[in-house]
């Protein structure tokens, strides 16, 4: 199990369009990947799993993956993140 914890910087979060990209590259791993805000887990790989969470702008979230590229995963999904989506 590999975890990383990243701060989201995009002003508008996790909403449908970032939330999409993530779940697309999250789909490129084998392993499992979970992501965490405060005390709720979903499936990365769900988009209503990441809608739920609410995750805005300032929010801080764990990225989890249990796999072969477990780490390869994670460090992936957190330079995403990092990188604003883009916006």
């Amino acid at each position: 199990m590999f975890v990383k914890e990243v701060d989201v910087k995009n002003q508008v979060g996790l909403h449908a369009r970032p939330a999409t990209f993530f779940i697309q590259k999250a789909n490129e791993y084998k392993s499992a990947i979970w992501v965490e805000k405060e005390e709720r887990r979903v499936n990365a790989k769900s988009l209503l799993g990441i809608l739920s969470l609410g995750i805005v702008e300032g929010s801080a979230i764990r990225i989890i993956a249990d796999g072969a590229d477990e780490e390869q995963a994670v460090n992936s999904l957190v330079k995403l993140v990092e990188s604003g989506f883009a916006e």
